[in-house]
Parts: structure tokens; C-alpha cells; sequence
């Protein structure tokens, strides 16, 4: 990963050949890529090869990888699928983690059987059942050291994570150096060592090797996700780290699982977003490091304190007079234009289309205020206290709707999707035709932020377009027996939405999570029910046709009387 952001293609740049690559690291990188250095950016991944949008430019499986504790007893810990029809079945040693059947558990016992006793060790001086299980951080480490004693250091396995980047001499943040300590002693403390100076064996020789290893991994673990984009744990890939960040990235990393029976899973993926055109310079391929639906302060925030560098993007360097649709107020006088989110230091806010200013800026940055209050506070007990967090979202949301916040503002659009996400969550147990409306509705508003956002075939617009799909097409508990023009519709027409949202859905997500993948999980998911929505359809249009057959038509002499 970078030391600062770096621009969306070459021309303005000087970019050099990188000799990793030709000295036998990444061996797994493809033809159409290269390891080059730019002024800009250091190290990253170029193409030479031009790309259609869907493409995917590069799977590989990652050195190493972990799931979260959470997700320890729902997904099988080697190939970090879902628990399908069949339970999963548990490791009889530690009892901690889980595998699909035999051969996962089989695949995985060259690492599992250093990590078992660890394990065991580790939940027997825990002070409670709580602790019993060390955080995805320090398991991930410890197997990516298992596996440089297993392979030795002189192994292109271990020299591709040596190779990382590293922000050591500049970890001067109380909070970085503090965690920093924190995992190295639970690392020592996992391994059943008693001091630092014994982990000579793992290649690590010095205390500043120790903060090297460790800040390696920090700056440079990925989120393992579900095929539907949700964090499950952390993994580790040398070469995917060396791709390059921008706030507007032209490449996404994805887990889309991509069915194919010989594949061993989870396998990351680098899917093109749009149509890369390689001319007589090579075009650098960039990804997000981060959720791009904050505005510019929470993204600069996060890439200096995680990355070490201050992004210098196209996004981030848009011109003041540009309104970010993540920083947007309704104009005031409802002209259809959006003004700048006024804040402390710049309360003054005009609308960009008919020059109105926001008459009341204060009640704006306060909502603005109190919703971020609401969001740290809901994303923390959501799981810990369910009625707590659904009591937040569905307080302040309409707080920050009638302060007129768009959709796409932050922080509406996050609680708009922890909402949905709440409120899913109880569906089934709950199901009524109120609680289903309101999801639409939330899922509805969510995806019109989104569409504000990022660009056609972005994967998070492809699961959303999903969903709302899905939701359209659950059986209606009450339907209603006349026909308005409220949305949701109902009836016939609900199900026509819910097929015509879903054929979008199906050709996002064939860019986002790649055509060679069929879309991925979700989107093989999203064909199924499209083909389940035309024989419901075709059902439905048969019946009125019969129906009207049926009926006994007027005779010529009554017709003309």
C-alpha cells in the first residue's frame, strides 16, 4: 500500500519497471499486469492490457486469512463459506472453529493444528468466556508466522511479506503505537512464548523487526467479506496490497465466490469497474481502501491514520464551487439544486442552482451533529441491544429528512442502511405488511443515495439493487385490494418492480463482481429469482388473458344500440 494517493492514469507521471517482479516475487501476477513505480505513488499495479468494465483483472488466494470471532460458528474457518443445508461441524480440540465437512477440515490441518492447542491454552487463562477466543488480528498474525517458520524465510512466501509496506518510522499517533503494543503482547502471548526474544524462530530478530511484522499487517490486511459484501474477517495479500488507492477507484476487491468447482475458496478478486483503454502508456489500476460514501474529512482521516498518506485524488482535489452529493442540503426553496452541509467554521450555504441560502444553518449542522451522535451509538450496541439501536435509526432519520439532508449525505445514508439492515434482521419473525413497506421504503431511499454516489456496476450498488429486488418480491402479507399511487405499489405492480429492479441489479453486479463469475454468488442468486419472477408473471398475465376470454363478449345488435 502507498505512501500517498496517486492520479488515475500515467500520462502525468513518471513510471519505472519494479524489480520484484522480475526476481521471482508474484509469480501469480498475470501477463496483462506489472509491478511498476511511479513519483506519485510508489510501488503498484499497471495495466498493459486494455479492459472492458467486468473484467477481472486478477484473482489470487490470499497468504492468510481469518474469520471474525463472530462469525466462527457460522462459517466454515477453511474455505469461509456460509453454513449451507448441512451444519457445519466442529474442530473436537479447541471447539472453536468450524469447517464444512472433512476435506475443509483436512485442507486446513496443517495450519489448524498449530493454532488448536494455541487455542486451547489461550481460553483456559482467558478471565472469561468472553475472552476465550483472541480478536481476528492477532490469529491472523500468528498464522501468517506459523507458515514463515514452515516455509522458511528465504521463501518467495515469506519475502512477498517482507516486501510489504511498512509505516513504522512514522507511527508517532498515542492511539497507533498503544494498539500497536497491545496486539504484539497477545501475539507473544498466543504463540505460548514468554518474551519477545523468541520469535528468532519466526524470522523476527529484533524488537523493531517485531513493529516492522506488525505494522506490515496493519496497513496492509484487507476485509474478508461474504459474496454480499459483508466484513466476516481479515485477510492478507503481498500482491494485491501493491495496488494503489483512489477515493474514485477504476478496480474494486471482491470475494464474490465464483462457483466454480475446482476453485479453492475464499480467492480475492480485482474486477475492473469501468473500460480501462491501455494506449502507449500502461493505466495505473486503483481500489478504494475505504467506504467512499464518506465525505472527504472522514476518508482523509482514515487514510492518515490507517495509510499514512493524505489523498490526492481527483475526489478529494474537486473543486470547492463542486457539491459533493456526501456533504448535500435541499435547496431551501425546493428548486430541485443542492447546497454545501453548512459547518461551524461555514455556516453560509447557498443553492447552487438558484442562489437561495439556507435560512436556518445552525438547525442543520446540529441534525447533522446529532445524527453522527446516533450513528457511532447504534453501530455499537446494534448487536449487543437490538430495540436500542432501531430506536435511534428510526428517531433521527426523519430529523435529518426534514432538516433536508439528501438521501446521499452523510450521515443519513448510513443510517438509512443500518435501518434496513435492522429492520431486515426481524423480517421473518415479524413479518407484517407494515414492516415491509417501511424496509422498501428505507431500502428505496438507501439506493437513491447510492445511485448519487458511485458510479453503475459499483458491487455495493449491485447487492442494494439486490435487495430492494428481493424485498419487492416477498409475498405480501396484506395487500392492498385497491390501487393508489403510494411506493410501494402493490400486487401485480409490486412484483413488476421487483423484476424489473432485479434485471438492473443482475447487470451491475456482472460488473461489479466480474462476467467470468457470473456475478458472483449474489448475482447467479439474482438470475434464479429473475427467472422465478417471469414464470410468476407469466403466471399472472396467462390468468388475466383466460380471464378475458372467458368473458361472454356483447352481440353486434346491443354494441350499436
Amino acid at each position: 500500500m502507498p505512501t500517498q494517493s496517486s492520479p488515475q492514469a500515467s500520462t502525468s507521471e513518471s513510471v519505472q519497471h519494479e524489480t520484484e517482479s522480475e526476481t521471482g516475487l508474484y509469480k501469480q501476477l498475470p501477463a496483462s499486469l506489472e509491478v511498476r513505480r511511479s513519483e506519485n505513488s510508489g510501488r503498484g499495479l499497471w495495466a498493459r492490457e486494455s479492459f472492458k468494465a467486468g473484467t477481472v483483472v486478477l484473482s489470487i488466494e490470499p497468504h492468510a486469512f481469518v474469520l471474525s470471532n463472530q462469525y466462527l460458528d457460522s462459517h466454515c474457518s477453511s474455505c469461509a463459506k456460509a453454513a449451507s443445508t448441512s451444519p457445519l461441524m466442529r474442530c473436537s480440540g479447541c471447539t472453536k472453529v468450524w469447517y464444512c465437512n472433512n476435506s475443509c477440515q483436512k485442507a486446513d490441518w496443517n495450519l489448524h493444528k498449530r493454532e488448536c492447542s494455541a487455542l486451547q491454552k489461550w481460553a483456559k487463562a482467558a478471565p472469561s468466556d468472553v475472552l476465550a477466543v483472541p480478536g481476528d488480528a492477532v490469529r491472523c498474525l500468528c498464522r501468517i508466522l506459523w507458515q514463515i517458520k514452515s516455509k522458511g524465510l528465504s521463501s518467495d512466501w515469506s519475502k512477498e511479506i517482507q516486501a510489504m509496506q511498512s509505516h513504522k518510522a512514522s507511527l508517532r499517533q498515542s492511539a497507533s503505537v498503544e494498539a500497536h503494543t497491545h496486539l504484539a503482547h497477545s501475539v507473544v502471548r498466543y504463540l505460548g512464548l514468554t518474551a519477545p526474544s523468541e520469535l528468532e524462530e519466526f524470522g523476527v530478530m529484533s524488537a523493531g523487526d517485531f513493529v516492522d511484522l506488525i505494522s506490515r499487517f496493519t496497513t496492509n490486511t484487507f476485509a474478508l467479506t461474504s459474496p454480499s459484501l459483508t466484513p466476516i474477517g481479515v485477510s492478507v495479500s503481498p500482491l494485491v496490497a501493491l495496488i494503489n488507492h483512489s477515493c474514485l477507484p477504476n478496480a474494486v476487491v471482491v470475494f464474490p465466490h465464483s462457483g466454480k468447482s475446482h476453485t479453492k475458496e475464499p480467492v480475492m478478486h480485482i474486477v475492473a469497474l469501468r473500460d480501462v483503454a491501455v494506449g502507449k502508456r500502461y493505466f495505473h489500476v486503483l481500489t478504494a481502501y475505504m467506504d467512499t460514501t464518506l465525505p472527504k474529512s472522514e476518508r482523509q482521516k482514515i487514510l492518515e491514520e490507517t495509510y499514512n498518506f493524505t489523498c490526492q485524488c481527483p475526489l478529494c482535489k474537486q473543486d470547492s464551487a463542486v457539491i459533493d452529493p456526501r456533504e448535500a442540503v435541499w435547496c431551501p426553496k425546493s428548486c430541485g439544486g443542492m447546497c454545501v452541509l453548512p459547518n461551524e467554521e461555514d455556516q453560509l450555504s447557498r443553492c447552487i442552482k438558484c442562489k437561495a441560502a439556507i435560512t436556518d444553518p445552525q438547525a442543520v449542522i446540529d441534525a447533522a451533529r446529532i445524527g453522527q451522535e446516533a450513528l457511532d451509538k447504534a453501530t455499537v450496541v446494534q448487536s449487543s441491544d437490538y430495540n436500542k439501536a432501531r430506536q435511534l435509526t428510526t428517531n433521527i432519520i426523519p430529523i435529518l429528512l426534514s432538516a433536508d439532508l439528501t438521501p446521499s449525505c452523510h450521515p443519513l445514508l448510513a443510517l438509512l442502511k443500518l435501518h434496513q439492515s435492522l429492520l431486515v434482521s426481524v423480517l421473518s419473525d415479524q413479518l407484517s405488511q407494515e414492516l415491509l413497506d417501511e424496509i422498501i421504503r428505507t431500502a428505496s431511499k438507501y439506493l437513491t443515495g447510492l445511485f448519487a454516489i458511485l458510479e453503475e456496476g459499483h458491487p455495493v450498488r449491485g447487492v442494494a439493487l439486490a435487495e430492494l429486488g428481493k424485498l419487492l418480491a416477498v409475498d405480501e402479507p396484506d395487500p392492498s385490494s385497491t390501487q393508489t399511487h403510494s411506493f410501494p405499489p402493490s400486487g401485480p405492480a409490486r412484483l413488476k418492480m421487483a423484476y424489473e429492479t432485479l434485471l438492473r441489479a443482475r447487470k451491475e453486479l456482472l460488473i461489479g463482481f466480474g462476467r467470468d463469475n457470473d456475478g458472483g454468488e449474489v448475482g447467479r442468486n439474482v438470475r434464479d429469482s429473475i427467472v422465478s419472477l417471469e414464470k410468476e408473471l407469466g403466471v399472472w398475465t396467462t390468468g388475466i388473458r383466460n380471464t378475458l376470454e372467458d368473458m361472454p363478449r356483447p352481440s353486434k345488435s346491443s354494441s350499436g344500440s
